[in-house]
């Protein structure tokens, strides 16, 4: 995954892409290794899950500034937030998207949000768009106004080297392709913004399906932010899987169609979650707790699109503030 992102990047750089078409098929390829890094490589590293050796998880955790995201942002956003309060409003980042989604069914509706299977394909494909963009400095902030930077200079210095990476990722990704590449800047502007939309597309795809579903929950807290049963029935209930039998397809997205497994066992390689899967299906029967699965790839993208469109129509369920 790292060569598929870092060949092509390296071949716009030599200076011997003379063609538009050529262009935009290096760039494709590496946002396909970007979406690689991101679900097979960081996504285990960041978790401490890559490897046994603290330091290997630790660099591998650097591919995501490499690729232009924050490691530090995400760990918290994804390992604390989301696996901590999945799909609670208010609570889980990643069902609080810009206001012209709707990702919960506690969540403001506006008229629009009616035709939000439709276009929230172009929010996906321009998601690592806003992450490289702004993103990633809007939730440094609020994680450092919730207290996650509490250390001396602790916030400053993340800040510093968030804008440091980004400076490098632009740099070889974007700067010197219009300098180097003898093309009009618009098409390397274009063929640049080719490889996000590719690889914010499949990265949502993968992410949301396996939470935006009809069959999930949405639970909601007391007015204390006390929820009712415990974390692990919490995350079988709002997480599906999906293609459990397609080991390329497991392969390529870092094993997250096992999105069970994962929440259960963070800590553990995604190389074991089709192993562990029949085990964890297995208890959860016996203990009469849900396990949502789909068969296909394919049937979990209708699933969502039925979610997104029926988000769009029902009425909220107000959830009481957990975190301000």
């Amino acid at each position: 995954m790292l060569s598929l992102f870092l060949l092509p990047m390296i071949i716009i750089n030599s200076g011997l892409i003379s063609t538009a078409l050529i262009l935009f098929v290096l760039y494709i390829i590496s946002g396909l290794g970007m979406a690689g890094i991101g679900m097979g490589i960081m996504h285990d590293a960041i978790h401490g899950s890559y490897s046994g050796n603290k330091y290997v998880n630790k660099y591998l955790g650097y591919s995501m500034n490499l690729i232009g995201a924050n490691a530090t942002v995400w760990r918290i956003q994804h390992n604390v937030l989301h696996h901590t309060y999945t799909n609670i409003e208010q609570a889980d980042d990643d069902i609080n998207p810009p206001a012209v989604l709707r990702f919960s069914p506690h969540a403001k509706k506006n008229w629009f949000h009616r035709f939000q299977h439709i276009y929230v394909w172009a929010f996906y494909g321009l998601s690592t768009i806003s992450w490289i963009t702004s993103k990633d400095f809007v939730r440094i902030n609020r994680y450092r106004k919730l207290g996650f930077f509490s250390k001396k200079n602790e916030f400053k210095t993340e800040l510093v080297k968030l804008i440091g990476w980004k400076l490098l990722y632009y740099t070889y990704a974007l700067i010197l392709p219009l300098l180097i590449v003898p093309l009009a800047p618009w098409i390397i502007i274009l063929a640049f913004l080719s490889m996000h939309f590719v690889t914010g597309i499949l990265i949502s795809i993968v992410f949301q399906v396996a939470h935006i579903m009809p069959s999930v929950e949405f639970p909601l807290p007391d007015g204390n932010g006390i929820l009712e049963g415990d974390w692990h029935a919490h995350q079988l209930a709002t997480t599906s899987n999906f293609s459990p039998r397609s080991g390329l397809l497991s392969w390529l997205i870092g094993g997250l169609n096992f999105q069970i497994e994962h929440h259960l066992l963070p800590n553990i390689c995604h190389i074991h979650y089709k192993k562990i899967s029949g085990i964890v299906q297995q208890t959860a029967k016996e203990y009469g707790i849900p396990y949502h699965i789909k068969k296909t790839l394919r049937a979990a993208i209708w699933d969502h699109i039925k979610m997104l469109r029926e988000l769009g129509r029902v009425e909220p369920v107000v959830a009481p503030a957990i975190m301000n």
